[in-house]
């Protein structure tokens, strides 16, 4: 059989066709390249942040914690997402806030108050949690001990040792004529009823009457004050809780009618007008939580790192208040302040 031999144009148009074709594959290698390393690219982690409190009110305290959480490597919008749930100072909102986190299926869970670590720890033991707490961690059953956290949850303890009875021994000095002070809790925060019974032992030393208010609502607070002028209170002692941090404006105002002396455990108490403060700062807390996320997210185990406790302790003290109040702030206190507001 004889091969008719190709027409030049033939020949023209097979290799245009083996080009183009040639072409075309590397056109679609090209398109899967990018798509196989967009596919092998790890996905972004997810952080569910869990508040008692509300947005507003912890606002300042977010910005430190992103600080330190760029500072650990981790930048919320490029290499970390933050999903949010705030109980707006309602505690029996806060395990359906937290189971809703566990179903997003986040990487991690940032618990920012007791409350809220109790809630985190009822929805889940595979997510671990960093928390930052007023409650005793141990004794609520949140970890096994400081050093050896056990389990999923690790973080700060804001509250060590009988800062309460220190707190009274401050508001004593600066009120040495009251023979009654108040002390107002949450009883549903699970340390009031114990700081009560602190702060009375300390007041039988000192020869001070305790008056134990209790207030779990925002409604509360007018009979609260009310009953304090009928048993002529001469100071307040605000328990450490997230609901009254929420509402120190309304707890301030209404101190400041009844011309109470007001004394908490947070800096933002006095900014806002109240007499005094004295504890760890919260601050610094929100940046170590902010540390041990990132620690967490690069490997390490919540069981490995132990409980951090704060070291060192504010006192603020707002000289305005207390020249309206007409109190005088002895010298040795004004020198002892971290900060003095004038």
């Amino acid at each position: 059989m004889t091969t008719r031999p190709l027409s030049p144009l033939t020949m023209l148009l097979s290799r245009h066709t083996r080009r183009r074709e040639f072409i075309l594959a590397l056109g679609g290698v090209a398109v899967a390249w990018p798509l196989a390393a967009r596919a092998q690219q790890p996905s972004m982690p997810v952080i569910g942040f869990l508040g008692g409190s509300s947005l507003a009110d912890r606002r300042p305290l977010l910005t430190a914690f992103r600080q330190a959480l760029t500072e650990a490597g981790f930048v919320e919008g490029q290499n970390v997402a933050i999903e949010y749930r705030w109980a707006e100072g309602q505690y029996d909102h806060l395990p359906v806030l937290a189971a809703e986190l566990v179903r997003r299926r986040v990487d991690l869970l940032v618990a920012g108050d007791g409350p809220s670590a109790l809630a985190a720890k009822a929805a889940t033991t595979m997510i671990p949690i960093v928390f930052n707490t007023g409650i005793d961690p141990v004794q609520v059953g949140l970890v096994t001990s400081l050093n050896r956290p056990g389990g999923n949850l690790t973080g700060v303890n804001m509250i060590a040792g009988p800062l309460p009875a220190k707190q009274l021994g401050l508001l004593h000095d600066l009120v040495p004529a009251a023979g009654t002070i108040a002390v107002l809790i949450n009883p549903n925060n699970a340390n009031a009823e114990r700081d009560a019974v602190i702060v009375q032992d300390a007041a039988r030393a000192v020869g001070v009457q305790i008056l134990v208010a209790r207030a779990v609502a925002e409604s509360d607070f007018e009979n609260v004050f009310a009953i304090l002028a009928r048993e002529r209170a001469g100071a307040l002692l605000i328990n450490s809780d997230v609901f009254f941090t929420s509402r120190r404006d309304q707890i301030i105002a209404l101190a400041a009618r009844h011309a109470l002396p007001l004394m908490s455990s947070w800096r933002e108490f006095p900014v806002a007008g109240a007499l005094i403060s004295y504890g760890p700062s919260i601050s610094a807390a929100y940046r170590q939580i902010a540390l041990y996320t990132g620690k967490i997210l690069k490997g390490a185990k919540p069981a490995d790192l132990p409980v951090v406790q704060p070291t060192a302790f504010e006192l603020v003290i707002n000289l305005k208040t207390a020249k309206m109040l007409r109190i005088n702030v002895p010298l040795h206190l004004q020198q002892l302040a971290d900060e003095v507001i004038e």
